[in-house]
């Protein structure tokens, strides 16, 4: 009787942690101008890998897009005083109206000894405020398709898109993979 009812009281406490959760949106979902690429299997380091430097969810890169399944975002880091520190902490949600997907900071851009001076650091201009990088996937048969499509959404995403940091967990998502079977999904613009 003792279980039934520790039992009952921990499905009641989960039902009540989860009707907090899904109906109460993150109080600080903070809308950043960034630019954003994409890596794939052949563009990751090291190459040829769904290798990830700080997993978090996936123990390699990968994810759905789902608010429960997001996929791996690499953010830029620097190298001070010997110590990684990213741009993002690990962990971090982001949301990316224009791919209707969720994404997590699980990796690095930039490489060497001083990646503060490579990608994710420079090269983007304003109004973006910062540079993002999601995995988009592909596999040894298919990187060259992986890379026109990572290589098609950077130009379509332009300069500047939308994302949202520490987003609600409720925004619209896109069932289909962003890139699948070959193909590259479409944008679907910065509206939600």
């Amino acid at each position: 009787m003792r279980s039934q009812t520790a039992i009952l009281l921990g499905l009641l406490l989960l039902g009540v942690l989860t009707l907090l959760y899904t109906t109460h949106p993150a109080a600080s979902e903070t809308r950043i101008m960034a630019y954003v690429t994409s890596y794939t299997y052949g563009s990751n380091t090291p190459s040829e890998s769904d290798t990830i430097s700080y997993p978090v969810v996936h123990a390699r890169a990968g994810g759905t897009g789902s608010y429960a399944d997001p996929i791996t975002l690499a953010v830029g880091h620097s190298i001070v005083g010997g110590k990684d520190i990213l741009d993002y902490p690990a962990g971090t949600i982001f949301y990316i109206p224009t791919l209707r997907k969720y994404f997590i900071v699980e990796d690095t851009c930039g490489d060497g000894p001083s990646p503060q001076v490579g990608p994710c650091h420079s090269g983007f201009t304003a109004p973006a405020k910062t540079w993002i990088d999601f995995w988009l996937g592909g596999t040894a048969e298919n990187n060259s398709e992986a890379v026109q499509c990572s290589a098609k959404l950077t130009t379509q995403t332009g300069s500047a898109t939308l994302i949202l940091k520490d987003p609600k967990p409720d925004h619209p998502v896109a069932v289909e993979p962003i890139f699948n079977n070959g193909k590259c999904s479409e944008l679907y613009g910065d509206t939600f």
